[in-house]
């Protein structure tokens, strides 16, 4: 307002010189104009004010939440490119020490896929360690295993990602932001729901990066996103959209909370009750003395953010520093031979089956990221030399089988995928993909994909692989895999082959396996499975015929 007038005041005085006439006196030096204040300051500041103002956050040392959350995976639709699947719904108890950066999250977990069960634990995360008491997913890791009561310490990969994402949530953003205005640049305005939102970059160090988007007329930050990297959409937009402002402590929050992937919603989020600077107890805040000295740091550099958060929304997450394999349990995946020139890849949380033939490979499963599979291939070669990948046959369209796709296809590998897939793939295959951290640019718009609507067979004159599609619940799409001489065949999560002992009554995904079996005229003695290891074929067809 000051600033208005003074213009105002200009004017007017060179108006009045103008009717005067020409001056016969010297000019005055005029005085000194305010300050610009920068257009980074003024959103921040206006933010900062629309949310309670410096001296209210600042007051704010503490905060109880307590809320519900929904969660859908897109990746693990049952037809490709299909609806999200609902994996989650969940309660959420959660205390905030904000002065001293620690934040405890008391679960429970109801979960509908991949299969109902409820998990319910506690999260704990401090600047330089994180901790979980209590089983959080069905892959549990080592440490958890062994522990009584089960707890370990978070991994590297999953600490970084949960900071990234309290950080993102807590209202001292916005703080932090004005204390850093040198790392704080103007971005272009974004378009959302047809309003044009001001934005500003926030550099937060340990390459993590938030454009923070406020609304034009209250100043309110609506949405704050990371660009971020999927195994399967390749870059993606990841944003917390803001709404419904409630008071805490003289601080306005947002009640709505939704993270949106690429424009698509991911997990709802909802406050149900909030309670300003309640008493803290710090034990309940920290990692236990006998787990510290195991306790990873955050993880630097490529963090794989998504792979992190969304096995966590389907409860699968393995908490590791490799997102292939348990680095408590195991120093790397490894070639398990089945027969003279096929070789199963284990020890990890994911498997893939590798074929020779005479002048080329075949794989099938690309698990994981492009990372697993360029350790496959490295694998592969090294044992059956430099042979080139010709076929990457995907049993499904899952996330976790087949984020490693782009790895095979950039060596000229063609791609087999079951019936109906292969728009989905062309869709994938056609966005950028230039935050891939394990490979370089490549244009994958012209991949040959070849579809099975019944059966594949692929061959080098004297070894026959052949690939079959199967009705099953699990997932539309579905292939089985199968070696004829070695009478090997593959499977992916209808069947994980050695990972527990076959039911007392064969369930729906069993039967229909036995049913693709014969349905394809294929003789296997063995099925390998894209998780578990190997198991003989003849009980699981003997359980079908006693039913």
């Amino acid at each position: 307002m000051k600033r208005i007038f003074l213009v105002t005041l200009s004017i007017l005085a060179s108006a009045l010189v103008s009717c005067a006439g020409p001056s016969t006196t010297t000019s005055t030096p005029s005085a000194p104009s305010a300050p610009q204040v920068s257009r980074e300051r003024e959103l921040v500041d206006r933010a900062l004010a629309a949310l309670g103002g410096v001296d209210s956050l600042r007051a704010l040392r503490s905060a109880s939440i307590k809320g519900t959350v929904k969660h859908w995976e897109p990746e693990q639709s049952h037809v490709p490119g299909g609806e999200p699947r609902f994996a989650a719904e969940s309660s959420f108890d959660t205390t905030y020490d904000f002065v001293n950066r620690r934040t405890r999250i008391d679960w429970v977990k109801k979960f509908a896929y991949p299969s109902p069960r409820t998990f319910t634990f506690t999260e704990v995360v401090t600047p330089d360690a994180g901790y979980v008491l209590g089983i959080d997913s069905n892959g549990r890791n080592a440490q958890n295993r062994q522990m009584n009561p089960p707890q370990h310490t978070m991994s590297g990969l999953r600490l970084a990602t949960s900071q990234r994402e309290l950080r993102r949530t807590s209202p001292a953003l916005l703080l932090e932001m004005r204390d850093n205005l040198s790392r704080v640049t103007r971005t272009t305005d974004f378009a959302a729901g047809g309003v044009s939102l001001p934005a500003l970059t926030y550099d937060a160090g340990n390459n993590m990066r938030y454009i923070v988007m406020f609304d034009a007329q209250s100043g309110l930050p609506v949405r704050i996103r990371t660009l971020d990297y999927d195994n399967m959409w390749g870059d993606v937009n990841y944003d917390l959209v803001l709404a419904e402002w409630q008071p805490l402590a003289g601080v306005r929050v947002a009640v709505s909370q939704r993270y949106e992937l690429n424009g698509r919603v991911v997990a709802d989020i909802r406050l149900t009750q909030m309670t300003p600077n309640p008493q803290i107890n710090p034990a309940g805040l920290s990692v236990p003395d006998a787990l510290r000295a195991t306790a990873a740091r955050p993880a630097a550099g490529n963090v794989p953010y998504q792979w992190v958060i969304r096995r966590q929304f389907i409860g699968t997450y393995l908490d590791s520093d490799n997102p292939s394999f348990d680095t408590l349990a195991a120093q790397s995946l490894r070639l398990n031979e089945l027969a003279p020139g096929v070789q199963h890849v284990v020890g990890g949380s994911h498997n893939a089956l590798v074929v020779d033939m005479r002048d080329h490979l075949i794989v099938f499963d690309a698990p994981v990221s492009d990372a697993q599979s360029a350790w496959t291939i490295r694998a592969a070669q090294t044992r059956h030399g430099a042979k080139p990948v010709r076929y990457i046959v995907l049993t499904h369209h899952h996330m976790d089988h087949a984020g490693g796709l782009r790895a095979y296809l950039a060596q000229g590998a063609t791609l087999v995928v079951g019936r109906g897939a292969t728009a989905h793939y062309r869709r994938l295959l056609a966005a950028p993909a230039t935050r891939n951290p394990d490979l370089g640019a490549y244009d994958f718009s012209k991949v040959n994909i070849i579809e099975v609507s019944d059966r594949y067979t692929m061959t080098d004159g004297s070894r026959q692989v052949s690939a079959h599609l199967t009705e099953n619940p699990h997932v539309d799409s579905m292939l089985i895999g199968y070696v004829a001489d070695a009478r090997i065949a593959f499977v992916t999560d209808i069947w994980s082959p050695g990972a527990a002992p076959l039911p007392k009554e064969i369930s729906t995904p069993l039967a229909a396996i036995v049913t693709a079996v014969r349905r394809a005229g294929i003789s296997p003695l063995r099925f390998a499975g894209g998780h578990g290891s190997t198991a003989d074929y003849a009980p699981l067809a003997g359980l079908a015929g006693a039913k």
